[in-house]
């Protein structure tokens, strides 16, 4: 075990961005178009790094697998993006964005990473309205704002419920004028399988064409991964189907740190499972619970006739309605933190007092808002969200409440990077979802889209450039063995994978190891429970190697082999994040222990032995991976019991 070094500045919290920016070292404009820089993924953290580096002179090769960049699952972020302008003047501030944020993270994220992310978060705002995301706006013309989980301040801005494709659009425009301009070269519907180090640095990436099944090499003198999550793991989540963890787990296995695997965030507000015919889950926007109230029936008994269609809900009587989140968290209400909202939703369902056919399910009632603001009002701020959930289910919110239950949502674990947002590996970077930094133990709402904005248009185009002026211009020599060696070792893999001629399809697999996930180390964990889970995923890790059937060839667009290869990468991220979950004996966050906790159920941690970042180190196939730590040190933070009461 060795201890990491985050590279923090020293100083004042509010000055360690501003000195280290000046400390940082520059390249000349001149100089910049010497340096080629690969972007894997084009969301908002690919798509914003990609324009800003290509605007400010480098050669950008930009990647995505999708058909078009703008089809990144950034598009699907409904809610909004925080920032700390306090155009309310409601008592908002950097500094309580920042409290907020590391509160809300259960105080497993760094200090320095956070106040940087909360400092910048009012700049996002302003780059996005130049670009013309048309945020809504008050009555006198002025940018509204509307309040998420885990803050009593309103500092959420957004458009409508769609935000993140209005933002990806907004960094969509600024990439397609790089393209156009020729700085940035896009490769879509091209997928990263390796990365290539060259003396120990990341100098390129192994591709695989999906139209043709191409494998192909590409240099550069820094790689940035921007690849987002890997929530998928669990099978059923929020998440793309195509989104995965094959850039991050390969970047692993060439020498990148992972880091806090386990923490995943469950989201409290998304429409219920009905099947096994599913393969996703949808999304109900957090930006809900700012008008609706989530209740359970306060009784068994009732509970079962909502669950019969005996009655409906809206013939439940006030009286006989269990306001939960209101009820036990009185200063926060129905906007606690996504991690508190789920457990207590999942608390009522195994007290039996669920709703829908299942049973597995709470409501989010808009009765209330309807009421008080008028349906023109409530229809202006949710109607699409309104609209999808009333295709999805066939059910009319305006006139019965939704059903929500939690489902997997977003990672707050990923690869280790620095202050600079830098990996172990020199020259290669991660950006946005892909990186573990800012989040902690649990995300608050509308953070996602300001930490991948943060990284792509105010971080990385600094530091990057700190680290290509040490290396110096000189090309890279494609030509190097270690590309060939790379390229070889992928065509293997590939092959080995389409050698699979057994009887069970890779769906099959990916589902099981889901359940297992979502049973063992979803969202309450036991040592007995992730022991057991560890036996089945290596069971059936060596299975799939023996049983699963990969049909088609490589020189084809060939979606099982797309498919297998992820969830070969799944099937081994599945056992680390089960090692994670094991070695961290607290509760913290989307992290819960059920044999640490308060007397009140809510996460206990364990501060004096893991108030620290687990960033695990690849040792080989089937050999255990070896713990480094990145000890956290709250200078500024007082640490306490979490409470939103």
């Amino acid at each position: 075990m060795s201890l990491l070094n985050a590279k923090i500045p020293e100083g004042p919290l509010a000055e360690k961005w501003s000195k280290h920016k000046f400390n940082l070292k520059l390249v000349n404009p001149a100089n910049k178009r010497k340096y080629d820089v690969i972007v894997v993924g084009t969301g908002l953290a690919g798509a914003s790094a990609a324009a800003s580096l290509a605007e400010l002179g480098y050669n950008v090769k930009a990647f995505c697998f999708q058909d078009s960049p703008r089809r990144a699952h950034s598009i699907a972020a409904q809610g909004g993006i925080n920032a700390a302008k306090n155009y309310q003047n409601d008592g908002d501030s950097v500094y309580r964005l920042f409290y907020d944020t590391i509160k809300g993270g259960d105080y497993r994220a760094r200090e320095g990473n956070v106040y940087r992310l909360a400092e910048v978060s009012v700049n996002i705002i302003d780059q996005c309205v130049a670009q013309g995301v048309p945020f809504a706006r008050e009555y006198g013309g002025l940018l509204d704002n509307r309040s998420f989980g885990g803050s009593q301040v309103s500092r959420t801005f957004y458009a409508r419920g769609q935000t993140g494709q209005q933002l990806l659009l907004g960094a969509y425009s600024a990439l397609n004028r790089q393209i156009h301009l020729g700085k940035v070269k896009m490769y879509t519907r091209t997928e990263m399988l390796d990365v290539v180090l060259v003396d120990g640095q990341a100098k390129g990436i192994v591709t695989r064409n999906l139209i043709n099944g191409s494998i192909d090499t590409h240099s550069a003198h820094a790689v940035l991964l921007c690849t987002g999550g890997y929530g998928n793991v669990f099978y059923l989540s929020t998440n793309a189907i195509g989104s995965n963890v094959t850039a991050a787990w390969r970047a692993h296995k060439r020498g990148a740190y992972f880091a806090n695997p386990c923490f995943t965030q469950i989201h409290p507000t998304c429409i219920p499972v009905t099947g096994d015919h599913q393969s996703k889950l949808t999304l109900m926007s957090e930006s809900l619970r700012n008008d609706g109230r989530v209740w359970a029936p306060k009784t068994v008994e009732i509970a079962k006739q909502l669950q019969k269609g005996a009655i409906k809900a809206n013939e439940v009587k006030e009286e006989d309605r269990d306001y939960f989140l209101e009820r036990k968290y009185p200063s926060f209400g129905n906007l606690v933190p996504r991690d508190v909202a789920s457990r207590n939703a999942k608390e009522m369902v195994d007290d039996n007092r669920g709703v829908g056919g299942s049973g597995i399910a709470v409501f989010l009632d808009f009765a209330d808002a309807i009421h008080r603001l008028g349906k023109d009002a409530v229809s202006a701020k949710y109607g699409n969200l309104f609209d999808m959930y009333y295709q999805i289910t066939n059910e009319d919110p305006y006139t019965q409440p939704m059903r929500i239950y939690p489902a997997v949502h977003y990672t707050m674990g990923g690869l280790w990077v620095d202050y600079n947002l830098s990996t172990n590996v020199p020259g290669l970077y991660a950006l946005g979802e892909c990186n573990f930094s800012d989040h902690g133990a649990n995300r608050l709402g509308a953070s996602a889209l300001m930490q991948g904005l943060a990284d792509g248009y105010f971080v990385i185009p600094y530091t990057l450039g700190d680290y290509l002026a040490t290396i110096g211009p000189k090309p890279v020599d494609a030509k190097h063995p270690a590309f060939e060696k790379t390229k070889q070792e992928v065509i293997e893999r590939i092959n080995k994978l389409l050698s699979l001629k057994g009887t069970k399809t890779v769906n099959e697999y990916h589902r099981d190891l889901g359940h297992i996930m979502w049973e063992y180390c979803g969202m309450a964990r036991t040592a007995e429970g992730l022991t057991k889970a560890k036996g089945l995923i290596s069971a059936l890790r060596a299975d799939f190697w023996k049983n699963a059937i990969v049909v088609g060839e490589n020189e084809e667009v060939n979606p099982a082999l797309e498919k297998a290869g992820r969830v070969a990468d799944f099937l081994e991220l599945g056992e680390l994040m089960v090692d994670d979950a094991l070695m961290r004996r607290e509760s913290c966050g989307g992290h819960f222990r059920l044999e640490s906790q308060t007397p009140e159920g809510e996460a206990l941690r364990d501060d004096d032995h893991f108030a620290f970042v687990a960033a695990w180190e690849y040792k080989g196939d089937n050999q255990p991976e070896v713990l480094n730590k990145e000890i956290l040190d709250f200078e500024f933070v007082h640490l306490t019991q979490r409470s939103y009461k």
